[in-house]
């Protein structure tokens, strides 16, 4: 891709867009960033890109600037399509895409692309970790940690480059071609921003498009939503299962994780010597062991990950048992499937859940019978608090609205006695009250730590 000389408008100033921004300028492009937040709130990076040169523009989408003679815009995934600046874009002609589109095309390495409603750090960390084990020198990036951006000029041909992938970059993909594609997984999710599910489907699908025959597709074979890949993807299919035993894939049989490939059937290791625990979690696992596998690392490498590794930050992390109460931080969980996966993980405990956030208009009423047979009493904070009240209400058991974590915590801490589990596990997005689920994780952390 040559973008020397390139007009192109950034969207956003996060992450993506400061690194999409500082790449093409770097390049040779023309640059301009617009955001439309005041310039106060995001000093900090318009002074980075302002030093380099960069024009930026805060404070909304003034007239003008966009126009024909745009070779491109560039999207931060989060701007709904719908967006004026990015509707007139796509009414001229114009492409538009993410930082995800840019960073392919400018890539020498080898893709992995990993996305799902769920599990997608999990499985990302995994692979990367039994990639690095196995000294192929990965490294990770996209919706974890790093944008694709920031790192895509460091990787050479010789290493692979792990992407996790959100719904909303793969949204804004248009040539975008994986070398190996992992789709774990399809739940209703961010159906505000996609509008049905089908379009949040399709989103996903698009991992796939672009795909020939020499790339690799690693496929939940449990999910029919997920097998439908298999109608339109011409690479070769390497799926994963916990149902059923597979003619080329992973999956387990009598308690043992196997993988068959090239007609060869693997023996890994049992399913009790996994580190990371609930049923969700070897799934994951299954995934990463696939994606492995096809990237070209050895068994041995595999296996001492599996046993090893204890899971990610904010993913039902372990922060501290108190009084024989233990409190975990799944601030990850931003969905209804996520936090019955996170709650069905303590099969031997009665669960005091922390849950709410952004109300996206679900009524969250699936989530009736995990709480009427797992949990004892419901904390609930942020837009949809009152919604999960009701959930609590329809299970039979007891809950409080709580104006900030900090209180959830405290009332959350009160309730439970020894045996029994804190967990916060929101069901929701965190935008109503933070930044990021990053920052609501942390602070659950700190406000059980002064207890």
């Amino acid at each position: 891709m040559n973008v020397q000389g390139k007009n192109v408008l950034v969207l956003g100033v996060a992450r993506s867009g400061v690194a999409a921004a500082r790449l093409l300028h770097k390049l040779g492009a023309h640059v301009l960033v617009n955001d439309q937040k005041e310039l106060a709130a995001i000093e900090q990076d318009v002074a980075e890109l302002q030093a380099l040169g960069i024009e930026v523009i805060a404070g909304g989408h003034p007239e003008g600037i966009v126009h024909t003679g745009l070779d491109f815009v560039v999207k931060n995934p989060g701007i709904p399509y719908s967006a004026p600046p990015v509707k007139l874009a796509m009414e001229l002609g114009i492409s538009v895409l993410t930082e995800v589109e840019i960073a392919y095309r400018l890539a020498q390495a080898p893709i992995i692309g990993i996305t799902g409603s769920n599990g997608k750090t999990t499985t990302t960390t995994l692979v990367g970790e039994m990639l690095t084990e196995a000294n192929l020198n990965p490294v990770v990036a996209g919706n974890i940690g790093l944008a694709l951006s920031e790192v895509v000029e460091e990787v050479s041909k010789e290493q692979w480059l792990v992407a996790e992938l959100s719904s909303f970059q793969l949204m804004g993909t248009a040539e975008f071609r994986p070398k190996i594609g992992a789709l774990l997984n399809i739940y209703p999710a961010h159906l505000d921003y996609h509008g049905s599910l089908d379009e949040y489907r399709d989103a996903k699908f698009r991992l796939f498009a672009k795909q020939e025959a020499s790339d690799v597709a690693v496929l939940n074979w449990d999910q029919e939503a997920v097998r439908a890949v298999q109608s339109f993807a011409k690479s070769k299919l390497f799926p994963f299962s916990l149902k059923e035993v597979l003619d080329e894939g992973v999956y387990v049989k009598d308690g043992i994780i196997q993988a068959r490939m090239h007609g060869k059937e693997l023996s890994l290791l049992p399913v009790s010597e996994v580190a990371l625990k609930g049923e969700h979690n070897l799934e994951n696992l299954l995934a990463a062991t696939a994606v492995a596998l096809t990237a070209g690392a050895d068994v041995a490498a595999i296996v001492k990950v599996a046993r090893t590794f204890n899971g990610v930050e904010h993913r039902l992390e372990h922060v501290v048992t108190q009084n024989e109460v233990a409190f975990y931080n799944d601030s990850k969980s931003t969905n209804s499937t996520a936090a019955t996966m996170a709650i069905n993980t303590f099969a031997d405990h009665r669960v005091v859940l922390i849950a709410g956030g952004l109300d996206r208009g679900v009524d969250f009423l699936e989530l009736v019978p995990v709480f009427a047979k797992k949990v004892k009493y419901v904390a609930a904070i942020g837009e949809a608090a009152d919604k999960l009240l009701n959930v609590a209400a329809q299970a039979g058991i007891e809950g409080t609205k709580l104006a900030t974590l900090e209180e959830a915590v405290q009332v959350a801490a009160g309730v439970a006695q020894p045996g029994d589990v804190v967990l916060l596990s929101p069901a929701c997005a965190s935008w109503d009250m933070f930044a990021s689920f990053e920052e609501r994780g942390s602070m659950f952390k700190k406000a059980v730590h002064t207890l």
